[in-house]
Protein backbone atom coordinates (compact mmCIF):
# COMPACT_ATOMS: atom_id res chain seq x y z
CA UNK A 1 0.00 0.00 0.00
CA UNK A 2 1.65 3.10 -0.83
CA UNK A 3 0.92 6.35 1.38
CA UNK A 4 1.75 10.22 0.37
CA UNK A 5 2.98 12.38 3.15
CA UNK A 6 3.95 16.31 2.42
CA UNK A 7 4.86 19.21 4.10
CA UNK A 8 5.29 22.88 3.67
CA UNK A 9 8.40 25.29 3.28
CA UNK A 10 8.49 28.83 3.80
CA UNK A 11 11.19 29.77 1.12
CA UNK A 12 14.06 28.13 -0.64
CA UNK A 13 16.26 28.03 2.13
CA UNK A 14 13.75 25.67 4.12
CA UNK A 15 13.44 23.17 0.93
CA UNK A 16 16.52 22.83 0.71
CA UNK A 17 16.81 21.72 4.11
CA UNK A 18 13.69 19.70 3.73
CA UNK A 19 16.05 17.54 0.54
CA UNK A 20 19.03 17.57 2.14
CA UNK A 21 17.46 15.78 4.89
CA UNK A 22 15.92 13.13 2.47
CA UNK A 23 19.01 13.15 0.78
CA UNK A 24 20.59 11.45 3.69
CA UNK A 25 18.62 8.68 3.50
CA UNK A 26 19.07 8.02 0.27
CA UNK A 27 21.63 4.89 -0.90
CA UNK A 28 23.23 4.15 -4.69
CA UNK A 29 20.79 3.40 -7.36
CA UNK A 30 17.83 5.71 -5.66
CA UNK A 31 15.69 7.50 -8.81
CA UNK A 32 14.02 10.63 -7.35
CA UNK A 33 11.15 11.98 -9.99
CA UNK A 34 10.37 15.53 -9.78
CA UNK A 35 7.12 17.29 -10.59
CA UNK A 36 6.06 20.85 -10.23
CA UNK A 37 5.74 23.94 -12.84
CA UNK A 38 8.48 25.88 -14.01
CA UNK A 39 9.99 27.77 -11.24
CA UNK A 40 8.33 25.72 -8.69
CA UNK A 41 11.86 24.80 -7.26
CA UNK A 42 13.00 21.40 -8.88
CA UNK A 43 16.49 22.67 -9.04
CA UNK A 44 16.31 24.22 -5.84
CA UNK A 45 15.01 20.95 -4.32
CA UNK A 46 18.13 19.22 -6.44
CA UNK A 47 20.81 21.57 -4.32
CA UNK A 48 19.67 19.86 -1.50
CA UNK A 49 20.13 16.70 -2.09
CA UNK A 50 23.72 17.67 -3.60
CA UNK A 51 24.59 19.20 -0.42
CA UNK A 52 23.63 16.21 1.28
CA UNK A 53 26.13 14.35 -0.81
CA UNK A 54 28.98 17.35 -0.20
CA UNK A 55 28.68 18.22 -3.87
CA UNK A 56 30.49 20.90 -4.32
CA UNK A 57 29.81 22.17 -7.94
CA UNK A 58 27.55 24.74 -8.14
CA UNK A 59 24.00 22.62 -9.23
CA UNK A 60 21.90 24.39 -12.08
CA UNK A 61 19.04 22.91 -14.09
CA UNK A 62 19.76 20.88 -16.93
CA UNK A 63 17.42 21.86 -19.92
CA UNK A 64 19.94 21.98 -22.75
CA UNK A 65 22.04 18.94 -21.93
CA UNK A 66 19.52 16.21 -19.91
CA UNK A 67 22.01 15.02 -17.99
CA UNK A 68 24.32 16.82 -15.87
CA UNK A 69 26.62 14.35 -13.22
CA UNK A 70 28.12 15.85 -9.98
CA UNK A 71 30.97 13.60 -7.96
CA UNK A 72 30.02 13.37 -3.82
CA UNK A 73 30.08 11.08 -1.21
CA UNK A 74 27.90 9.15 -3.80
CA UNK A 75 27.45 10.42 -7.61
CA UNK A 76 24.20 12.72 -8.68
CA UNK A 77 22.39 12.22 -12.03
CA UNK A 78 20.37 15.31 -12.82
CA UNK A 79 18.16 14.86 -15.42
CA UNK A 80 16.06 16.80 -17.47
CA UNK A 81 13.43 15.47 -19.72
CA UNK A 82 11.44 18.36 -20.79
CA UNK A 83 12.60 18.34 -24.40
CA UNK A 84 12.41 14.68 -24.30
CA UNK A 85 8.54 15.01 -24.90
CA UNK A 86 8.14 14.51 -28.34
CA UNK A 87 9.73 11.00 -29.60
CA UNK A 88 11.81 10.18 -26.60
CA UNK A 89 14.73 7.52 -27.75
CA UNK A 90 16.45 5.59 -25.09
CA UNK A 91 19.43 7.34 -23.97
CA UNK A 92 20.78 4.71 -21.83
CA UNK A 93 18.53 5.53 -18.73
CA UNK A 94 18.78 2.26 -17.20
CA UNK A 95 22.48 3.10 -16.95
CA UNK A 96 21.19 5.81 -14.82
CA UNK A 97 18.28 4.33 -13.00
CA UNK A 98 20.70 1.84 -11.93
CA UNK A 99 23.89 3.20 -11.07
CA UNK A 100 26.15 3.71 -8.44
CA UNK A 101 24.65 7.66 -7.63
CA UNK A 102 21.20 9.03 -6.99
CA UNK A 103 19.32 10.21 -10.21
CA UNK A 104 17.12 13.15 -10.25
CA UNK A 105 14.35 13.10 -12.85
CA UNK A 106 13.06 16.34 -13.55
CA UNK A 107 10.16 15.89 -15.81
CA UNK A 108 9.14 12.36 -15.38
CA UNK A 109 6.14 11.95 -17.34
CA UNK A 110 8.53 11.87 -20.72
CA UNK A 111 9.99 9.21 -20.05
CA UNK A 112 8.01 7.31 -17.72
CA UNK A 113 8.30 3.97 -19.99
CA UNK A 114 11.74 4.07 -18.57
CA UNK A 115 11.57 4.77 -14.68
CA UNK A 116 12.25 1.45 -12.69
CA UNK A 117 9.94 -0.18 -10.54
CA UNK A 118 10.17 1.89 -7.47
CA UNK A 119 11.11 5.69 -7.38
CA UNK A 120 10.39 8.20 -5.38
CA UNK A 121 8.13 11.08 -6.75
CA UNK A 122 8.22 14.20 -5.26
CA UNK A 123 5.99 17.12 -6.26
CA UNK A 124 6.07 20.61 -5.68
CA UNK A 125 3.63 23.03 -5.38
CA UNK A 126 2.89 26.82 -5.11
CA UNK A 127 1.67 27.29 -1.72
CA UNK A 128 2.03 31.07 -1.74
CA UNK A 129 4.79 33.57 -3.66
CA UNK A 130 7.84 31.87 -1.14
CA UNK A 131 5.90 28.57 0.65
CA UNK A 132 5.64 25.24 -1.38
CA UNK A 133 4.16 22.62 -0.46
CA UNK A 134 5.94 19.10 -1.01
CA UNK A 135 4.58 16.04 -1.49
CA UNK A 136 6.05 12.47 -1.29
CA UNK A 137 4.84 9.61 -2.90
CA UNK A 138 6.95 6.43 -2.63
CA UNK A 139 6.36 3.79 -5.81
CA UNK A 140 7.19 0.86 -4.72
CA UNK A 141 8.23 -0.68 -1.42
CA UNK A 142 11.97 0.58 -1.34
CA UNK A 143 10.80 3.84 -0.39
CA UNK A 144 7.83 3.65 2.54
CA UNK A 145 10.25 4.06 5.42
CA UNK A 146 11.97 7.11 3.81
CA UNK A 147 8.73 9.09 3.95
CA UNK A 148 7.64 7.92 7.11
CA UNK A 149 11.31 8.69 8.61
CA UNK A 150 10.66 12.20 6.49
CA UNK A 151 7.55 13.13 8.69
CA UNK A 152 8.84 12.23 12.31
Amino acid sequence: MESTCSMKTNNPDETIQFAQKLGRLLKEGDVITLEGNIGAGKTTFTKGLAKALNIKRTVNSPTFTIVKEYEGSLPLYHMDAYRLEDGVEDIGFDEYFHSDGITVVEWPQNVSEFLPRDYLKVMIEYDGEAQRKITLEPVGSRFQTICKELTK
